[in-house]
């Protein structure tokens, strides 16, 4: 006889116990001086690479004093053959933005990562936020050489100094030249001291205070030594800008502020009759400047620090545990 009761038990199948989904992977969030340890990551690495980006910088601003040698210019004071003028200026110049591309190839052959995450947290340069930065950046220079030229005058009354004017179509042609490469003049030094050279010390330090004093010095030693107060200022620039980058997660703002000032200083070189290859840098700052622009400084790093937290704007990224 059949047990039916069996029968209907062997035809019964029994569900299977539910599965556990798979732990997710760990993930932690990288702040912008730690993207450094994106891809290929090894403590030799960082040391080596920079070498890479300084020869290639090195190559790349060869092209000033090539030019004039194939275009066959006569020797210079220096000896070395130059076109004159300006043109040496401008091509300086230019070939400092060069510095963007050649950080960025590092990134992303020598170093297997993003090349966007030398620009900020979000692997791209932010450019709505960039905007308001160069907004918020613009008085800093404006008054820093009124302000600066008024305690001139009041502490060092020159009596014979004169403002000299350029010809006009110079002048035009100069401000041309200003918009067109200055911005990237400036923003090539960001990439590589706010950017590759922030990341490459903040990948042995959990801190961001080692990467952005270690950028802020061969910032200032990278422009030369001047005055004291130009010295110190270019410190202070380093320092701010580094700040704002780890704060606000990308090179935005060191950016704008640097190409603002930059362009300024340049405009005004180029309405008084320049620029020449004694062009002056904020290494060769007086006092009287320095004290009106540390001040505007400060200001301009905690307004946008305050705009970058209003916005909400990510200052980390997030990826999987290696």
């Amino acid at each position: 006889m059949i047990d039916a009761g069996a029968l209907l038990g062997a035809m019964t199948t029994t569900a299977p116990a539910p599965v556990a989904p798979p732990a997710p992977a760990p993930r932690h969030d990288l702040p912008f001086h730690r993207l450094g340890r994106l891809g290929r990551h090894h403590w030799w690495l960082p040391p080596l690479a920079t070498l890479a980006v300084l020869v290639g910088i090195v190559v790349v601003q060869l092209v000033p004093a090539i030019a004039p040698l194939v275009a066959g210019r006569p020797d210079g004071p220096d000896g070395y053959p130059v076109f004159g003028g300006a043109t040496d200026t401008w091509l300086l110049v230019g070939a400092l933005g060069l510095t963007i591309p050649v950080v960025l190839l590092a990134a992303r052959v020598l170093q297997n990562r993003p090349a966007g995450s030398l620009s900020s947290v979000t692997g791209r340069l932010r450019w709505r936020w960039l905007g308001i930065c160069l907004l918020v950046a613009v008085p800093v220079p404006v008054l820093t050489l009124g302000g600066g030229i008024a305690l001139l005058a009041l502490t060092e009354p020159a009596g014979e100094a004169a403002l000299t004017l350029g010809a006009w179509p110079k002048v035009l042609v100069g401000l041309a030249l200003t918009l067109a490469l200055v911005p990237f003049q400036a923003a090539g030094e960001e990439y590589f001291f706010r950017g590759w050279l922030l990341q490459a010390v903040g990948g042995y330090t959990r801190s961001a205070i080692p990467a952005i004093v270690v950028s802020a010095l061969a910032f200032s030693l990278a422009h030369g030594l001047g005055t004291r107060w130009g010295f110190v200022e270019l410190v202070l620039f380093g320092l701010v800008t580094g700040w704002l980058a780890y704060r606000t997660g990308g090179l935005e703002a060191a950016i704008a502020l640097h190409a603002v000032n930059n362009v300024v200083a340049f405009a005004l070189d180029v309405i008084t009759g320049g620029p020449t290859n004694d062009l002056s840098t904020a290494a060769d700052m007086p006092w009287q400047l320095f004290v009106i622009d540390v001040p505007l400084l400060v200001a301009y790093a905690l307004v946008v620090r305050w705009l970058a937290g209003r916005r909400r704007l990510a200052t980390t990224t997030a990826i999987g545990a290696t």
